[in-house]
């Protein structure tokens, strides 16, 4: 373990305070095509401190706005501390377990299953809105479904999918396919 000393100067400029701290390296290895923007599924497999393997299934493409972000950006948004974003962190902390206390995150991602809705001149919010909600729907019952099955498969899904739309067939086994290569009860 190695010392770090750290100068607190707000009240006391001789105050110093040294901490024991834990340095070391680490590596995240992220594939290009995770940056693209569109509609994406995906799972988080977290190993919690005590080795449990939990899942959180989400995906891409806003409720409110006309964006569909890429699996990357939402890694951070997940593990971050805004409150609007951070589903994941807030249902392991519901549990009692500190994100930086799990024993690592992997993020399985699928897709695009569709690019973002383009942004064209005269089109209104309203126009992209229109453009955007239909593919937004496709992709949110097929989230709702891969939780559902997940769950049923005797995974330990942290989230509950709440969604009206109907899922497609032929999508859902596209996806299915898709996570069975990392979820093999999923089958």
């Amino acid at each position: 373990m190695a010392s770090a000393v750290l100068w607190c100067t707000p009240v006391d400029s001789a105050a110093m305070i040294e901490v024991e701290t834990m340095t070391t390296t680490h590596i995240l290895t992220l594939p290009g095509a995770m940056l693209k923007r569109g509609f994406w599924l995906y799972v988080w497999r977290v190993s919690a401190p005590n080795g449990q393997e939990l899942l959180y299934v989400g995906r891409t493409g806003d409720n409110s706005s006309p964006y569909a972000t890429a699996p990357y950006t939402r890694m951070g948004q997940h593990l971050g501390f805004s409150p609007n974003q951070n589903a994941l962190r807030r249902h392991l902390l519901n549990r009692g377990i500190v994100a930086e206390d799990c024993r690592g995150f992997e993020l399985i991602a699928y897709g695009p299953l569709y690019d973002e809705v383009r942004k064209g001149d005269g089109l209104t919010r309203a126009d992209l809105m229109a453009a955007h909600m239909p593919l937004r729907d496709l992709v949110g019952a097929l989230e709702k479904v891969l939780a559902e099955q997940l769950k049923a498969s005797g995974y330990h899904v942290l989230n509950t999918v709440k969604w009206k739309h109907p899922h497609e067939a032929r999508g859902w086994e596209s996806a299915r396919q898709a996570f069975a290569e990392h979820f093999p009860n999923l089958r």
